[in-house]
């Protein structure tokens, strides 16, 4: 992220919305300033939300794709398969997608 490769993350419908943590708001939408922290709850950068959409996860768009960092949709696929062991991801299971830009990079 801070490296400006990742522009897009990736979340369920059903969490999207949710607040997480003691500084994520979550449901975001386009304009939003996001500050960003790491595991030792520093603040690391800020971005601003740009786009946010739902797609399929038989069908994940080449931006997705490419702004998550993977090399190809079934890469995209596989990952959060893995990641998300507790889930039935099938072709129709909807994810939001949150396109976002690097704003500033905050130095520890």
């Amino acid at each position: 992220m801070m490296a400006g490769r990742k522009t897009v993350t990736a979340e369920t419908v059903e969490e999207y919305g949710k607040p997480y943590g003691d500084y994520g708001d979550g449901g975001y939408v386009p304009g939003d300033l996001i500050e960003v922290y790491d595991l030792r709850q520093r603040l690391r950068c800020t971005i601003r939300a740009t786009k946010v959409y739902i797609i399929e996860f038989g069908n994940i768009p080449e931006e997705v794709w490419r702004g998550e960092t993977f090399a190809s949709a079934d890469e995209f696929r596989e990952c959060h398969v893995r990641c998300l062991p507790h889930l039935h991801l099938h072709d129709g299971f909807e994810f939001v997608t949150l396109h976002f830009a690097l704003v500033d990079i905050i130095l520890p």
